[in-house]
Formats: C-alpha cells, sequence, structure tokens
C-alpha cells in the first residue's frame, strides 16, 4: 500500500508562511509527478503545484510568485513553501503522486490563514 503522509499545516496569519511536507514510499517517489491540491469548504478541490519527475513545475495563477514546490529524492519528501499567506488560501491541502495508472492521495493537512 503506498502511503503519502503530509505535515506542516496549521494557523499563520495573513502575510505569513508555511511549509507543507510529503513523505513517500521510496519505491514510488522518484518516478512519479507529485502535486499539491486544495479544497476550501464548499469548493471543488483544485491543483495548487505540481512537479513532474525530472523536476518542471507549474502552478495555479492564483499562488505563483507566492509559492513554491520542490523535492528531495534523497528524503522522498515533496515539499511546498507558501509565503504571504492570504485568507483565501485556507483550505484542506492534499498530496498527490500519479503516473500511469497509479494515483494515490495523502490525507490531507488544515491551512488556516487568520488574523
Amino acid at each position: 500500500q503506498v502511503q503519502l503522509v503530509e505535515s506542516g499545516g496549521g494557523l499563520v496569519q495573513p502575510g505569513g508562511s508555511l511549509r507543507l511536507s510529503c513523505a513517500t514510499s521510496r519505491s514510488i517517489f522518484r518516478l512519479y509527478a507529485m502535486g499539491w491540491y486544495r479544497q476550501a469548504p464548499g469548493k471543488q478541490r483544485e491543483l495548487v503545484a505540481r512537479i513532474t519527475s525530472g523536476g518542471n513545475t507549474n502552478y495555479a495563477d492564483s499562488v505563483k510568485g507566492r509559492f513554491t514546490i520542490s523535492r528531495d529524492n534523497f528524503k522522498n519528501t515533496v515539499y511546498l513553501q507558501m509565503n504571504s499567506l492570504k485568507p483565501e488560501d485556507t483550505a484542506v491541502y492534499y498530496c498527490r503522486a500519479v503516473r500511469g495508472a497509479g494515483d494515490y492521495w495523502g490525507q490531507g493537512t488544515q491551512v488556516t490563514v487568520s488574523s
């Protein structure tokens, strides 16, 4: 069973920063594209950022210039550095690993941006 374990969520004031981590099993990490998604109450789950196995990245327009996705193949971990956080970034953030028919999700971590 492939597991993705997110951590790093929490409560932060507007303008603050958080770093999310997603740890995976070594057998899949290097070969998979990894992504961060989020779902706010009453809204559909949306892509925040993704990174391919080769390191190419893309971002949702709403987070460009504020969020950075990265991966550490030695630690089998993908990160999401979130800066200049806004109240509208409040959501449950999910990690996803995709390769061909393989598609795995983490359990999610709550991020709340509020004063």
